[in-house]
C-alpha cells in the first residue's frame, strides 16, 4: 500500500488555506483545523471587511471631492437647482450588512475550494501535544466547540493561526462606545463623533473611512506623523488629505485610557488631556494567537512577543512544524502569509522552492488616496542599506489625472544607478493597489528604467505617470530627487 504523507494544518486563514490547496494538489492527505471559518481574520474580520467598507467610502469621498470641479449638480427634491443641497448620505446599517454577507461568501467559496481539493475541514481548536515522535510524526489534539477532543498524527504540521486586536488594560473594548477593527461591522448607525487611537496602517484606515461616510474624525497618533511605517512623502500627503477634509489629526499624543461616560467616550491622553467622542475605535496593533498551543513545549521558539521564530522556507525550530501568516509576525499581509503557506508545503513535500524574498513585496493602504509600495524604500535609501537613484513625479502633471479631478498623489521610483535595475516604487494615487503591479513586476525581474520607459502605455492614463519617471530616470546622470 501506497505512503500517503498526511499534514495537518492550524489555522484556515490565507496561511492556511493556500497551503492546503498546494499540499492536496501534491497528493497529501490534508487536515485544516479551524474554528472561526476558513479565510480566518482575514476574510472574516479584517481585509475582506474592511475593504467593503471603504469601497463604500471611496465613492463617497470621490463623489465629494470631485463633483463640484467636475460640473455635477447635486440638488435636493425640489426642482430650484440655484441653491443645491447635498443629499448624498450613508446607511450604515445597510453598509454593514452588505460587509458580513460579502466576507461569509467568501468563506464558503473557500471551503468549497479546499474541501473539492480533497482537504478535510476540522471545526475546533488545535494544539500540538509534546515532540516529534520517533517516526518522525508530530500529535495535534483538536478540542471542538462541545469539549469532545480528537488526536491527529501528522507527518508535518503548519501553524497559521494568526493574531487578534491589542487592547490596552484602561481602555477595553465593550462593543458598543468602545470598539476594536472586529467590532464596528456591528454599528447600526455611524458614529457622530469616531476617535481613532492608531495612526498606523489600521487606524488611518478607518480614520479615513469612516471621515469619508460622514464621521467627525479625530486620530490620535503616538508619533509625529501618519503612518509612521510608511513612504515619508507618502504620509505627508495622505495627512495633508485629513486635514484638509477636516479631520483632526492630534500628533505626538498618545493614548493611556479610554472610558465610557453616558452616552460619550472619554479618551485620556499621557499628558492628562481629555478628548470626548460618540464612540472610539482602538487600532494600537495585533497580538499573534501563539499562546495554549503547547508550542514551546513542543519544541517551538517564540520571540519575545509572542511570534513564532521561522525561516525563509517557514521552517520552526521544530522539526517538522512549519508557522506562516501574522503568527509569525514577517509582515501582516495576507499574501505574504500565503506565500510562506505556499512555501511550506513544497519544501516538505519536495517540490521545487524559492525562499521568501520581502523585497518583493507590494503592499498597500487603502486611504483615499491609496499608498502602494514594493522593494526598497525611502528609508532604506536615506540609511545607506541601497545605493539608489530615485525620482518622484507629482500626479498633478498627468493628464488623466486632471480629468478625473486627481489634485494629490505622485509616483516615485528607485533605480540602481549604472545599470538601471528598478529596485523599489512607491504609488500615491486613486487605485494605486492597481497601478503598482508594473513597478512589482520590474522589481521581481530586475527590469531596468530603460525597459519600463520604452514599453506603450495608454494615453492618457495614470499609469503613463510611471513610464514617464521611468524615462527621467533613464535620461539622468546623478542622483538625487526631481
Amino acid at each position: 500500500m501506497e505512503y500517503v504523507t498526511r499534514i495537518v494544518i492550524i489555522g484556515g486563514g490565507p496561511g492556511g488555506y493556500e497551503a492546503a490547496l498546494v499540499a492536496a494538489q501534491l497528493g497529501a492527505e490534508v487536515t485544516v483545523v479551524d474554528c472561526d471559518g476558513l479565510g480566518g481574520a482575514s476574510v472574516l474580520t479584517d481585509c475582506v471587511p474592511s475593504k467593503t467598507l471603504i469601497a463604500t467610502a471611496e465613492v463617497m469621498t470621490t463623489f465629494d471631492s470631485s463633483y463640484e470641479e467636475l460640473g455635477i449638480i447635486v440638488a435636493d427634491d425640489t426642482p430650484h437647482i440655484d441653491t443645491p443641497a447635498r443629499v448624498v448620505g450613508v446607511d450604515l446599517g445597510k453598509v454593514n450588512r452588505r460587509v458580513k454577507r460579502l466576507a461569509l461568501a467568501q468563506s464558503h467559496d473557500i471551503t468549497a475550494s479546499v474541501t473539492r481539493a480533497g482537504a478535510r475541514v476540522l471545526r475546533g481548536r488545535g494544539r500540538l501535544e509534546g515532540m516529534q515522535g520517533l517516526d518522525g510524526s508530530r500529535k495535534v489534539v483538536v478540542r471542538a466547540a462541545d469539549g469532545t477532543e480528537e488526536t491527529l498524527t501528522a507527518d508535518a504540521v503548519l501553524i497559521a493561526t494568526g493574531g487578534h486586536p491589542r487592547e490596552l488594560p484602561d481602555a477595553q473594548p465593550d462593543g458598543e462606545r468602545i470598539l476594536n477593527w472586529t467590532q464596528v461591522y456591528d454599528l447600526t448607525e455611524l458614529p457622530e463623533e469616531l476617535i481613532v487611537v492608531g495612526s498606523g496602517v489600521t487606524g488611518a484606515e478607518f480614520a479615513g473611512a469612516y471621515q469619508a461616510l460622514g464621521s467627525r474624525v479625530t486620530l490620535v497618533s503616538s508619533r509625529d506623523r501618519v503612518l509612521p511605517g510608511e513612504d515619508p512623502d507618502a504620509a505627508a500627503v495622505l495627512e495633508d488629505v485629513f486635514r484638509r477634509r477636516g479631520m483632526n489629526v492630534m500628533a505626538r499624543s498618545r493614548a493611556a485610557a479610554a472610558k465610557r461616560v453616558g452616552d460619550r467616550v472619554e479618551v485620556t491622553l499621557a499628558d492628562g488631556r481629555v478628548i470626548s467622542g460618540s464612540h472610539c475605535l482602538m487600532a494600537v496593533g495585533a497580538i499573534p494567537n501563539s499562546a495554549g498551543m503547547g508550542l514551546e513545549e513542543a519544541g517551538v521558539k517564540l520571540r519575545e512577543s509572542g511570534h513564532i521564530w521561522t525561516d525563509k522556507v517557514s521552517r520552526t525550530t521544530a522539526p517538522g512544524v512549519y508557522a506562516a501568516g501574522d503568527v509569525t509576525g514577517v509582515f501582516a499581509l495576507a499574501s505574504v502569509a500565503a506565500m510562506q503557506g505556499r512555501i511550506a508545503m513544497y519544501h516538505f513535500l519536495g517540490d521545487a522552492v524559492a525562499p521568501l524574498n520581502l523585497k518583493t513585496v507590494s503592499s498597500n493602504v487603502f486611504t483615499d488616496p491609496e499608498i502602494a509600495t514594493v522593494g526598497y524604500s525611502q528609508a532604506d535609501v536615506d540609511a545607506g542599506k541601497i545605493d539608489a537613484r530615485v525620482v518622484k513625479l507629482p500626479l498633478l502633471r498627468n493628464p488623466r489625472a486632471k480629468m478625473q479631478g486627481i489634485r494629490d498623489g505622485f509616483v516615485k521610483i528607485f533605480c540602481r544607478p549604472g545599470t538601471g535595475i528598478v529596485v523599489g516604487g512607491v504609488v500615491v494615487a486613486p487605485r494605486a493597489s492597481e497601478l503598482i503591479h508594473p513597478i512589482s513586476i520590474a522589481v521581481d525581474n530586475n527590469l531596468t528604467v530603460e525597459q519600463i520607459a520604452n514599453a506603450f502605455t495608454v494615453y492618457p492614463s495614470l499609469s503613463g505617470s510611471i513610464a514617464e519617471v521611468a524615462r527621467q530616470l533613464h535620461t539622468r546622470k546623478s542622483g538625487g530627487e526631481l
